[in-house]
């Protein structure tokens, strides 16, 4: 039996990867491994959305290589589509995967003589997919062909004791094309997991007693328009409610323009769905939204926010913005910060800039230094930390409802409200069990309370 360890880089879309990853190798018998030292195959699971992202990947490999040089390194994901080349030049790598063939790295990490399966016994393979040298193999076809949606829940809390909130990736790949994003090419095109397969999986989670689900994709929004008959991703959400038990259903990143009326109607009125809306910005100039490709407008995106707001008044309501975009001058960057301050955001995810080779945006005139970029991102920051403190402080008083995660002490268990907020509950409570909490106040980071009688 062959011993493996495998480790997730990046978003939620790629630890869903991970996780189907790791399903499958247990399926085939292998045995997961506490630790890179003791595995005999690791498999680094990538993202490449920033330079940044790169390096972290970088410097594992050549950790892993120095604390244990016989095990057998298999780099897949984003950062192996993208530059298999460079990744396979690094010491200990044997095999490099693009995601065109990551449903195929259990097969390739199986126990063999040699640490994993032989290319003979490769059949699916055609000899143009695959890069040989003397010491690693590259295995990378065109994105734009591939069919095949990987799909395992992801779960939030780190023992199997206190499994919570498991994440189902329903949607990969991306038909957009912004200037600044890598994803599309190396995720592909728009794909969903059929409705009977999202529901055969939330009803899984159900009868393993899991009480919310996370709703996860690349683009979750266009779930549903590549089926031969198109279908809207209103309609996975309503069989979600109208076929299974699910307790609660919560949506991740979703874009402006598909937060349509009918979707903000079923998240504010019923009771299962989770109110929480998360709608990417990127910016808050106009002129930076048309540079970024963006499908939509700032006053567009106002639009729908406030209609969610006015829905839902004590939702949870975030975004990702981006400081340093090209061409991103002071004035702009001002008119894009005073845009993000007047709307009622509860939480910001900022990123800075980072140019991807092959990118449109990567040429273009106007790049901003990097310090520059990182002083605005600080600006950024502060503004979402003021604008959630300034909610969470609203919510003194309130009775929310809250899922326990188990993570605490005799004293206090950690819980997450319906609204997205940290709550330290006073006493030790179970994992996984619904509360209605009374809010007592603030923390540094999240809520204090009490079970609400």
């Amino acid at each position: 039996m062959g011993t493996f360890y495998l480790q997730n880089f990046g978003c939620r879309a790629t630890q869903a990867d991970g996780a189907a990853l790791e399903r499958q190798m247990l399926e085939r018998g292998m045995a997961r491994a506490a630790a890179p030292q003791d595995a005999g195959v690791v498999v680094l699971n990538t993202c490449t959305v920033t330079e940044a992202a790169d390096r972290d990947v970088r410097a594992a490999i050549r950790r892993i290589h120095r604390e244990n040089p016989q095990c057998r390194i298999l780099v897949t994901g984003c950062y192996a589509q993208r530059a298999p080349q460079e990744l396979a030049a690094l010491p200990g790598v044997q095999w490099v995967v693009g995601n065109s063939h990551k449903h195929q790295v259990a097969e390739l990490a199986a126990p063999a003589r040699d640490g994993f399966v032989p290319l003979g016994a490769l059949a699916s393979f055609s000899d143009q997919q695959i890069s040989r040298s003397h010491d690693h193999q590259i295995l990378v076809g065109d994105i734009f062909a591939h069919t095949e949606l990987l799909a395992a829940p992801v779960f939030a809390a780190e023992t199997a004791s206190e499994k919570t909130r498991p994440n189902l990736k329903v949607q990969d790949g991306c038909d957009n094309r912004c200037s600044f994003c890598i994803i599309p090419s190396v995720r592909g095109q728009s794909r969903s997991l059929p409705g009977a397969e999202a529901l055969r999986e939330v009803r899984a989670l159900v009868a393993a007693g899991y009480r919310e689900v996370v709703l996860s994709g690349i683009n979750l929004g266009r779930w549903g328009r590549d089926f031969p008959t198109p279908e809207r991703f209103e309609d996975l959400v309503r069989a979600i409610l109208e076929e299974t038990e699910l307790e609660r259903l919560r949506l991740s990143s979703v874009e402006p323009m598909d937060w349509t009326e009918e979707l903000i109607e079923l998240v504010s009125t019923s009771p299962r769905i989770a109110k929480h809306a998360h709608l990417p910005l990127q910016s808050g100039s106009d002129r930076i939204l048309r540079a970024m490709h963006r499908k939509y407008r700032p006053w567009h995106y106002r639009e729908r926010v406030e209609k969610v707001r006015r829905a839902m008044p004590l939702a949870a309501i975030g975004a990702d913005v981006m400081a340093g975009f090209p061409g991103e001058t002071d004035a702009v960057f001002e008119e894009s910060r005073a845009f993000i301050a007047s709307l009622p955001f509860t939480y910001l995810h900022v990123f800075t800039y980072s140019s991807r080779p092959g990118t449109p945006s990567a040429a273009m005139a106007g790049q901003v230094p990097v310090q520059v970029a990182r002083e605005r991102n600080r600006v950024l920051r502060e503004l979402a930390a003021e604008k959630n403190r300034a909610f969470r402080e609203s919510l003194v008083g309130q009775r929310l409802e809250a899922i326990t995660l188990g993570r605490g002490d005799t004293d206090s268990t950690e819980a997450l409200t319906d609204n997205y907020l940290k709550l330290r509950l006073e006493g030790w409570h179970q994992a996984n069990q619904w509360v209605r909490a009374a809010v007592r106040g603030v923390s540094e980071d999240g809520l204090t309370g009490s079970l609400s009688h």
